[in-house]
Parts: structure tokens; C-alpha cells; sequence
């Protein structure tokens, strides 16, 4: 059993990097580059189209990182009940995003999009109908769910990381 944890354990930290470097590129970093080079139109486009695929990385990259956990050794998680708490939340959240939120999101985002083409047909400059509040109101609140989820995810997939740092062990020879 212990040939099979250690074959196991580089492919479980090749996945637990995967997945926390996807989570740190896609957030700060992918997205902030994209609000900032591309007009509005083209970065909602983009967004709608990154984000589905993106929550489902993160929820099959979760996936992989529980699944390839050596079950002996300095990274088993065994012995600790308490530490599946962060695989949990991780789960937890990124499901939250991947079947509730990010599609509620993208959805209310194409609506406002259309509904846009309708106050524009108005004749007052500037007009926001009652319609496009309540879009702006649902867009607004399922959006900031969307960030906090994830933001949660990326805590729990730190934590996690603490805690498999504390376990690997460097034997000497």
C-alpha cells in the first residue's frame, strides 16, 4: 500500500497546484486584465463564455485533488476528520457557483443585455425602466454571490494547502 501512496502523492500535488493556480490566474488576475482591456460588450461576452467552464475546472479539479489523496502517509488526511472541513467548503461552494449562481448570473446577464434594447428605444436619454432596476437589483446581489463563493473556494483551498504543507515531510538521507 505504501507503493501506491507514494506513485499517488505527486499526481495529488500536481492536481492541489493545478487547482490553486487556476483559482489565483482566473480571479485576480484574468479577470482584472479583461475589465480593463476590453469595452464592456466584449468583456461580458468573454465572461459569459470563461466562467461556466472555469467553475467547472475548479469543481473537477476539487474532484481530482480528493480522489488522488494518498490514503497512508504524511499526506493522508485520514487520521484528521477535522481537515475534510476545507474539502467540504471547497466542495460546497464551487458547487454553489458551478449549479446555482453562475448560471443564474449569466442568465440575468443576457436578459439586461435585452432589456438595454428596450429602454433604448425610449425617447429619454439615459432612461432606466423598472424592469432594468430590478435586472441591475438580481444581476447585482447573484454577481457578488458568485465572488464571494469563490472567494470562499480559494480560502478553503488555502486552507487545505496549510495543512498539507504541515504534513509533507523531507527525509534526509
Amino acid at each position: 500500500m505504501a507503493v501506491f501512496s507514494s506513485f499517488l502523492a505527486p499526481f495529488h500535488l500536481f492536481a492541489y497546484s493545478t487547482l490553486l493556480g487556476t483559482q489565483l490566474y482566473q480571479t485576480f488576475v484574468m479577470v482584472k486584465i479583461a475589465h480593463r482591456a476590453l469595452p464592456r460588450d466584449a468583456f461580458t461576452t468573454l465572461q459569459k463564455r470563461v466562467f461556466p467552464a472555469y467553475f467547472r475546472s475548479q469543481s473537477l479539479l476539487l474532484a481530482l485533488v480528493a480522489v488522488t489523496l494518498p490514503p497512508h502517509g504524511p499526506m493522508s488526511l485520514a487520521r484528521e476528520k477535522a481537515d475534510w472541513i476545507s474539502f467540504l467548503v471547497a466542495g460546497v461552494t464551487a458547487a454553489l457557483n458551478l449549479v446555482v449562481f453562475g448560471p443564474r448570473t449569466s442568465r440575468i446577464m443576457m436578459v439586461r443585455k435585452y432589456q438595454e434594447k428596450i429602454d433604448a428605444q425610449t425617447p429619454v436619454d439615459g432612461f432606466v425602466g423598472d424592469e432594468m432596476k430590478k435586472l441591475n437589483r438580481a444581476f447585482s446581489w447573484n454577481h457578488a454571490m458568485c465572488m464571494h463563493l469563490n472567494l470562499i473556494t480559494i480560502g478553503a483551498t488555502l486552507w487545505y494547502g496549510w495543512t498539507l504543507a504541515s504534513r509533507l515531510r523531507f527525509d534526509a538521507e
